[in-house]
């Protein structure tokens, strides 16, 4: 009996690992690719989608735009072309939820810093104050890479129709007028394309963790 079995070993060897690599393909076919959902305003919560653009279906893009960084650099759509990227919307001055959210983006600058595909961009949602001086000096304290992040100001009426037009990030309503106020706490997702692949709350350290994961799924997407 013991040389049956030695005389058969190889061949059991070799079956058993040609057999393990037929289960492992058979498995990779029957298990898709993860892929992230396309959002349009249509599949967004009505509380987050202005009126205006409330029923679109399909072809939803981040709209262009030309915004000013903590150096003082010109920001357009141009500085995130071919990149994935987390917007979020914040004012240096605020002491509730930005902290934690300015915290969170910190995370994300680290654990994507050596990844040139993946960029950040904060807007502030007042900048009446959060002139380019005020940007750089909440920047330097925080620790923001400047070839990953970009801390922007401009105009109020452009940024705040970026939030609910755009990136569909905010529950009030308004013009961006002197007495207009955004106070949202999601992170968004935009893939090369300009479109939104994951909305998060920057507040939550769970959807921190969900939002690193999805930024990975969305790179395998652009690279496979």
């Amino acid at each position: 009996m013991l040389k049956f079995f030695a005389r058969y070993k190889t061949f059991a060897i070799v079956f058993t690992i040609l057999s393990a690599i037929i289960v492992f393909f058979i498995y990779k076919l029957k298990v898709p690719n993860e892929r992230l959902p396309v959002y349009q305003p249509d599949m967004v919560s009505k509380e987050l989608v202005d009126s205006t653009v409330q029923y679109v279906r399909k072809y939803h893009k981040i709209a262009d735009f030309k915004l000013v960084n903590q150096n003082g650099d010109t920001i357009t759509q141009d500085t995130y072309k071919g990149k994935i990227y987390v917007a979020d919307f914040f004012f240096t001055t605020c002491l509730t939820i930005c902290p934690i959210m300015t915290d969170h983006m910190v995370k994300i600058q680290e654990k994507t810093l050596d990844d040139p595909m993946v960029q950040l961009l904060s807007h502030t949602v007042f900048p009446v104050t959060d002139s380019v001086p005020v940007l750089k000096k909440y920047a330097v304290e925080k620790g923001v890479v400047d070839s990953k992040w970009n801390l922007v100001t401009g105009d109020k009426k452009q940024i705040y129709e970026l939030a609910r037009k755009s990136y569909l990030a905010t529950k009030t309503k308004g013009d961006g007028g002197k007495y207009d106020m955004i106070h949202t706490e999601n992170f968004v997702l935009v893939d090369p394309d300009k479109r939104i692949r994951g909305f998060y709350d920057g507040t939550d350290p769970e959807a921190i963790d969900k939002l690193l994961h999805d930024i990975e799924v969305l790179e395998k997407e652009y690279r496979s």
